[in-house]
């Protein structure tokens, strides 16, 4: 992974989809979370909530990825990428709106902390811990970017949902599965679900901003 880069990521850019057949599934995402849908020329589709792009669906397999905003381009591991432009999804952003990212979460060991702080630029609010904040921004403005759970499964990004309960029926009315929830946690009201063809995500309902009730809870008293 490469070394610290010239400016914290911030927030993120947008989210990326590669799956097998993607039009069925850019549908699905449509109707679920109220994306306009847009055809791409290369055979992908840009997923737009008002002026915001939400995602990218590509044709492939990969799954998710979650694309931060900073000065530089690059990959990192699977699962992220660093992409210039300004941050449209992340704690300096407007709040999200419904069908926008409002959080990713990283599921992985703690060992992966240094990696990532190191990667981003980010600083980590209780290393080791089984749940840790990605913090960026100066000491007196501080706010989470992201966090880590102790779980496998790399990457997840949660996307905002007025209705959770009618979010999930239309998940599974539309061939999706739900894998966990709804429950509360310190985030807000939460699912995680698979689409169709198995890519995993989450819903948070209503969240306050970027990370939900959790991280308006942890930058009040950073």
């Amino acid at each position: 992974m490469p070394g610290t880069p010239d400016s914290p990521a911030r927030g993120v850019r947008r989210v990326e989809l590669s799956t097998t057949n993607p039009e069925p599934i850019a549908e699905f995402y449509a109707h679920l979370l109220g994306w306009v849908i847009i055809a791409e020329p290369d055979g992908s589709f840009t997923g737009w909530v008002g002026d915001r792009l939400a995602t990218h669906v590509r044709p492939g397999g990969s799954g998710w990825r979650v694309v931060f905003a900073g000065p530089r381009a690059r990959d990192l591991e699977p699962g992220a990428a660093v992409d210039t432009g300004r941050v449209l999804h992340g704690p300096w952003a407007p709040q999200p709106r419904p069908g926008e990212p409002c959080w990713v979460e990283l599921m992985a060991d703690p060992a992966a902390d240094d990696r990532w702080a190191a990667a981003l630029g980010w600083q980590v609010r209780d290393p080791g811990a089984e749940f840790t904040l990605y913090d960026a921004g100066a000491d007196d403005d501080r706010r989470p970017v992201a966090g880590r759970l102790t779980a496998p499964g790399g990457w997840t990004c949660y996307f905002a949902v007025p209705d959770l309960a009618h979010a999930i029926a239309e998940t599974t009315d539309m061939g999706g599965t739900v894998l966990i929830g709804p429950r509360d946690v310190p985030t807000g009201a939460v699912a995680a679900v698979a689409d169709p063809a198995g890519s995993v995500f989450a819903l948070l309902e209503n969240p306050v901003g970027w990370g939900g009730t959790w991280c308006a809870t942890a930058r009040a008293h950073a």
